[in-house]
Formats: structure tokens, sequence, C-alpha cells
């Protein structure tokens, strides 16, 4: 049997939408089989994120994070993503990882956007100039090509460097009146403590995080929890995993019943926005079967280019 090894050449080959409609189809079938395995050596972590779809295969992203490479100039995380056959079981292809984790991370904040935000949104702001932040750039760009972009970043040079990638993107200098403006909120940052103040946003926005991928990790504060209609990516990843989610739930703000939605409800016609006023907060936790899914997909276009 023949492996693919697919690597960031086969980004000319995909789609934003076409990726929508990958992640669409995958939640149409059985839900997904997933585990995580994490293994330490001081400050190194070995990650492991398997998931099995019935009628799509499996995958196993693996990825090596070493805090001490940017300092001899390698990148912080290093992997790939092993895709098996649904059939026999057999190694189909080895992804990059980098690929996958850009396409998955963005294409699960636009397929909540594309069902939760207002189709006449005409400003974005994005929080954070980093690697995702530039992801989003490019996957919100394309469902929403006429709209106005924004960048609010704490280090102003860097949001001006991200600025100039992309022609028709301002710098938000204060991130309050941003948020005020704004239709539409993606934030992607590495904070702790919460930067988002649920008193700053605005009836019919949306605001889609995605920062947050532990327990002690939020984005936002309690006040965007109670005023927003809240919606994931996964109950199964975000809930008793993330800050964001199971802070506020542990502490009585609210029950797991106030999620009211994930992927798996979209043929239910669950993850929808109810009014034009009302302000809906999407968390994107990521989880190995949106990995899985995006893998599939990029081997497909691979395949057929």
């Amino acid at each position: 049997m023949s492996i693919d090894i697919i690597g960031p050449e086969a980004e000319a080959h995909l789609t934003w939408h076409g990726l929508m409609d990958a992640l669409r189809a995958g939640h149409k079938l059985p839900k997904a089989e997933i585990g995580d395995t994490l293994l330490y050596r001081d400050e190194d972590t070995l990650l492991s994120r398997a998931a099995w779809i019935d009628g799509v295969g499996s995958a196993v992203k693996t990825a090596n994070i070493f805090p001490g490479n940017p300092g001899n100039g390698k990148p912080l995380i290093l992997g790939a993503v092993n895709v098996y056959s649904d059939e026999d079981g057999g190694l189909l292809a080895l992804v990059d990882f980098e690929l996958v984790t850009k396409w998955k991370t963005a294409g699960g904040s636009l397929l909540g956007a594309a069902q939760l935000a207002r189709k006449d949104s005409e400003t974005i702001l994005i929080v954070g100039a980093g690697a995702v932040g530039h992801s989003l750039r490019e996957a919100y760009g394309a469902l929403f090509p006429d709209a106005r972009f924004q960048i609010w970043n704490r280090t102003l040079a860097k949001a001006e460097a991200f600025a100039a990638e992309y022609p028709g993107t301002e710098v938000a200098p204060d991130l309050e009146t941003a948020v005020r403006r704004a239709d539409i909120v993606t934030s992607a940052t590495m904070v702790t403590d919460p930067i988002l103040d649920g008193d700053w946003f605005q009836p019919g926005q949306h605001i889609d995080i995605i920062g947050a991928y532990r327990p002690d990790m939020r984005e936002v504060n309690d006040a965007a929890i109670l005023r927003s209609a809240i919606h994931v990516d996964s109950r199964d990843t975000t809930i008793g995993h993330i800050g964001e989610i199971q802070d506020p739930i542990d502490r009585g703000l609210i029950t797991e019943e106030n999620i009211l939605s994930d992927f798996y409800d979209l043929e239910a016609g669950k993850m929808t926005r109810r009014s034009d006023d009302e302000i809906t907060l999407f968390k994107n936790g990521g989880g190995a079967h949106l990995d899985l899914m995006t893998s599939r997909y990029i081997l497909d276009a691979w395949q057929s280019r």
C-alpha cells in the first residue's frame, strides 16, 4: 500500500468552503470516539490525540512540545498526523501537523460563524496577531469577502505587521472600542485571565473564542458568558476540560443545559441564531475528531489534485 506524505504544498488544493462542507458531512456520521494521551519529561510534552469515526477511519495527531526549541531556532511544536483506513486499519497518509492544525482550528471557527453570525456582518475584529490570527484572517475573508477587518494585539508592532500583510486590514488601537464596534469578534490569545469583557458586547454580535484550551484559561469573563447564547464545537472536548465553559459551571453561574448546541446538532438545526439582536458566543475547543475530518479532507483533496 502506498502512503501519501502531505506537506504545506497541499494548501493550494484546499478551500475554506470545501472544508466546511467536509466538517458538516463528518458530523452526520456516527459520533466519534476520541481519546488524548499526555506524557511529560521535565518541561517537554508529548501530546497524542486520537479519533475514530465509523465511515471515515481513524487518526492520531502527535505533537512534541519543546519550550526550549525557539531559543535554538526550532519550532516550539513539531509533529504529524497519521491517517488510517476505515476498511483495514492500514496507514494511508502522514499529514503535516501545522497544516492540519491551521485548517482545523480556523475551519471550526468559520463553520460556527457561518451558522451563528449575522449574514450582513460588516466589521470583523481579530484579537491576537499570532499564527492562528493569520489563519482566521484568511478563513473569515473567504466567508465575508466584503467585510472590514481590524486587528488588535497587545504588542502594537505585531498588529501593524499583521495589517501590512492583508490589504484593507486596520490596526485597532483600543480593544474595548473595537469590540463595541465589531459585528464579529474572533479571539485567539494565550491569556489565562479574561481579556474580553461581556459588558462591551452589543446586540447582534457574534463572539468566537479560540485561545483557551486548559481548565485555568479564559478569554472572556462571566458577563460574557451570562449575556450570550453559548454554542461549542464539541461538548465532549469543552465541558469538563476548558475554563471558558467549565469554570462558570463549577461556580454555578450556568449549567450544561446552557450549552445550546455543538456541531453534532447541525443536522437538527439547533446551531442557529434565534434573533438579530441575540449575542452568540462560540467556543472553539478543537478535538481529535476535527483533526480527523480535516485530515481526510486534505487527503482527499491531495489525491484528487
